[in-house]
């Protein structure tokens, strides 16, 4: 099984469109296989926002996940390659809650505002979420996670970055470094759990917007 190609969390295969079903099931023998694989996944998401990875061994993930050890390693070849597999899937989660019903037509401001609020009420209603991108973002795992996350096709956020409009008003800066500045804010503010207002929050997602975008007047005069 691949497991980079996970893109959504699901309880069991039928919970897939059909599109992604016969893409993750494509290597799965059974529904019951695909599901334990989902389970392993969250519970290695689980221990890791809440214990970091040193409370997060194979053993511990599998009794987390209610199989057998040698079950993890059969969807999974290391801790390395199932952490991956996790944090592929906590993005692509992310990306698609906050790009869910999003008016494209709008402008490239307000489409970001929009994806940043959304963004933040999917990480502060699914708080271990948070934690661990945290983790991962901290840990010697970081690039190779940003690689496979950003080696996902279809991915909302990036075809976000990619439309013409939005590409031509974001500064030029590596993909990562958008992410850092732009949505970097929403993870740790939901992580953290801190109390913000309505109006705070928009306050905060015009400012990562301009951490990440050029200045109105380069944008007139085309610099």
């Amino acid at each position: 099984m691949n497991e980079h190609s996970v893109g959504t969390e699901v309880g069991s295969a039928e919970a897939l469109d059909p599109g992604s079903r016969s893409r993750l099931v494509a290597g799965v023998t059974s529904v019951a296989d695909f599901d334990r694989a989902a389970a392993v996944r969250r519970a290695v998401r689980t221990l890791i926002a809440r214990r970091g990875f040193d409370g997060a061994s194979m053993n511990a993930v599998a009794v987390e996940a209610g199989v057998a050890t040698g079950t993890a390693y059969t969807h999974f070849a290391s801790k390395v390659d199932l952490v991956l597999a996790a944090y592929v899937e906590t993005k692509g989660q992310l990306a698609y809650a906050a790009a869910a019903g999003l008016d494209r037509s709008a402008s490239p401001h307000v489409r970001f505002r929009r994806l940043w609020l959304a963004a933040y009420r999917h990480l502060a209603a699914n708080r271990e979420h948070a934690l661990f991108l945290l983790q991962v973002d901290c840990s010697p795992h970081r690039i190779s996670a940003h690689e496979a996350a950003m080696s996902r096709d279809g991915d909302p956020f990036l075809e976000q970055v990619a439309a013409p409009d939005m590409a031509a008003c974001l500064l030029p800066l590596p993909l990562e470094v958008l992410y850092e500045l732009g949505l970097g804010p929403a993870v740790r503010l939901a992580a953290g759990e801190v109390e913000l207002g309505a109006g705070e929050l928009t306050m905060i997602a015009d400012a990562c917007w301009r951490a990440i975008s050029r200045p109105v007047g380069s944008l007139e005069s085309g610099a």
